[in-house]
């Protein structure tokens, strides 16, 4: 076995042998954990889930303005659309009620 350029690795590795891999960066872990709420994140299913309780759209945007997507960027996306559900739902309701009662 030679470990000259990591030949010693490809040896073990074509034997079976599982190697673990070592990140640099430790904060690469933080995405070995799933998301919450079933895998998808709170963003994504409170987009999904606002259209049926409208609230929880709201209530994503106020996750999306308070950086909550800090503690794990992949839920900037979900949350970022709740938000522009809740701004569309909010156009919507307003043009809705002025039509209605104006």
């Amino acid at each position: 076995m030679s470990r000259v350029n990591g030949t010693h690795e490809i040896d073990e590795r074509s034997r079976g042998k599982y190697i673990p891999i070592k990140d640099e960066d430790f904060r690469l872990a933080m995405f070995d954990k799933p998301l919450p709420c079933f895998g998808c994140g709170i963003g994504w299913f409170s987009f999904l889930l606002g259209f049926a309780i409208p609230l929880m759209w709201y209530y994503a945007t106020i996750l999306y303005f308070a950086n909550y997507y800090q503690r794990d960027p992949r839920e900037r996306t979900g949350l970022a659309a709740s938000a522009i559900a809740a701004l569309i739902f909010s156009i919507s309701l307003a043009i809705t009620l002025a039509v209605v009662f104006l």
